[in-house]
């Protein structure tokens, strides 16, 4: 996407958090205006080592327990996106680093454009951009829109906090 060039693919990252909720609606907007494809990712943020010891410890049912209720959460902002009017092309549960697993996904679809908030459910949730939010403008593929919870769009600037 270059010049005056409206975004055909978005992509938008979803963790259930306040920001990430108006990522959403966000995006459910410019999908609508442009009629751009829209995805969602909600990537589970858990690492191999993690994932086989919880297996150890609780059994696979601890594991499939998280990957059901990060189901349930992407249904719900899908859900919650095409309640905006948007249709939704296609959802996608990721475990892994999640800023790593939005680029990898969206490199994989060809987006245009990467949605998502400034802010997620992490320990970092009250800085002024998260680690994914900065992991993923760093390496992505394309333009990126980070949404801030006090309704203005990216970095905070002389009139923001």
């Amino acid at each position: 996407m270059t010049g005056n060039e409206v975004p055909k693919k978005i992509l938008v990252a979803v963790d259930g958090s306040p920001d990430s909720i108006l990522a959403g609606r966000r995006a459910a907007a410019m999908a609508e205006a442009f009629g751009a494809e829209l995805y969602l990712v909600h990537v589970v943020p858990v690492s191999e080592p993690v994932r086989l010891l919880g297996e150890a410890i609780g059994g696979p049912g601890l594991y499939e327990e998280d990957r059901r209720r990060a189901r349930d959460l992407l249904d719900r902002e899908v859900r919650r996106v095409e309640e905006e009017g948007a249709k939704v092309s296609g959802a996608c549960l990721r475990g892994g680093e999640p800023a790593a697993e939005v680029v990898a996904l969206a490199e994989r679809l060809g987006v245009d454009l990467i949605v998502l908030g400034s802010r997620g459910l992490g320990p970092l949730a009250r800085m002024p951009i998260g680690s994914v939010a900065s992991g993923v403008a760093a390496h992505a593929p394309c333009p990126v829109l980070v949404v801030r919870g006090d309704g203005r769009d990216g970095p905070p600037g002389k009139d923001g906090p």
